[in-house]
């Protein structure tokens, strides 16, 4: 007998989804925002993930960490001037107050300025740490796109950055009044839950990302310039039927341009990389500076103690008149 839904009990189904009633609570006098949190636990999955990835590769083990230490607060500032950059009728002319472009616990950070800032820490610490670059990147990949998956929770209880008005049976309720509620839409309006498409979007890209760099090997950064293809196609879209305030230049917003920008940008580094380097990677770490294990001492390593003075004078001559004698 085939399985058939009654009526009574589709009419216990919500046909939306609900909002957080809470974005935030407090512990004392500090208030701990859940977007805050969410994107804590993303840099958390990323290092842990990427970590792993490096491990296996060769590398020493939570050498991440160093690079994070750069890479992590530059993607922060950087994603914080992209959003104000872009957005300038939010913080300058008359009557706006300036002081509010460094009030970056008010929301509005952009994610392909965290990327531009985040891609120049690495680098910088892929230096410091002697990691090649591109092998970081690929290692990060997976773990990135399921980071950007978390942290859009945090939009959904912030109530914000939602698409077009839907009768679909998943469109999200906003309470009302919202500060990007379109005028004239009554207070029942259901929209597109643009979080929930993304959050979709970037768990399959994680699949996809693994299998393809198990699949073909991809290295020299390519597997980073598959992340970015993947990642922007799905941003066109689902930037595109947002209708939080942004800036239009040309009939798209501005952060479609950056996801166009993404997908050329990947396509480009993809076949480049693919021309230049034929082989694979010999070793995580460029030349020179790979990572002889934990049992060789480094020169880094100020705990080891080498007694480099002279022997007292009895050894020395026992030493001397020992090597007269083999050398007859």
């Amino acid at each position: 007998m085939p399985f058939v839904l009654s009526p009574s009990v589709l009419a216990g189904v919500p046909l939306s989804i609900p909002s957080p009633g809470i974005s935030s609570f407090a512990i004392g006098p500090l208030t701990i925002h859940f977007y805050a949190l969410c994107i804590l636990a993303g840099i958390v999955v990323a290092t842990l993930m990427t970590n792993r990835r490096l491990t296996r590769r060769g590398a020493e083990p939570w050498v991440v960490i160093d690079i994070a230490l750069l890479a992590v607060p530059l993607a922060i500032i950087a994603a914080r001037i992209f959003h104000v950059v872009t957005h300038p009728g939010f913080y300058f002319g008359e009557g706006k107050d300036l002081w509010a472009v460094f009030r970056i616990w008010e929301g509005g950070i952009a994610i392909y300025g965290a990327l531009i800032g985040g891609a120049i820490g690495a680098w910088l610490g892929c230096r410091w740490t002697g990691i090649r670059f591109w092998s970081f990147a690929d290692a990060l990949a997976p773990g990135l796109l399921l980071a950007q998956a978390l942290g859009r929770f945090g939009n959904w209880f912030n109530q914000e950055l939602y698409g077009l008005p839907t009768d679909l049976p998943w469109g999200l309720q906003i309470d009302y009044p919202n500060s990007a509620w379109p005028a004239g839409l009554p207070e029942d309006t259901l929209f597109h839950p643009t979080f929930l498409y993304e959050v979709t979007w970037n768990v399959i890209g994680v699949v996809v990302l693994l299998w393809a760099g198990k699949r073909f090997r991809l290295q020299w950064g390519r597997l980073f310039a598959l992340y970015l293809i993947w990642y922007s196609a799905g941003r066109i879209v689902w930037e595109s039927i947002r209708i939080d305030p942004s800036e239009v230049y040309f009939g798209l917003r501005t952060n479609v341009w950056a996801a166009i920008a993404g997908v050329v940008i990947g396509a480009v580094i993809f076949f480049v990389q693919k021309r230049r380097h034929l082989g694979f990677e010999p070793s995580p770490y460029v030349p020179g500076r790979e990572w002889t294990g934990g049992g060789a001492v480094q020169s880094q390593n100020t705990d080891d103690f080498v007694d480099i003075s002279a022997p007292p004078q009895s050894e020395s001559v026992e030493d001397a008149a020992t090597s007269t004698v083999s050398a007859k």
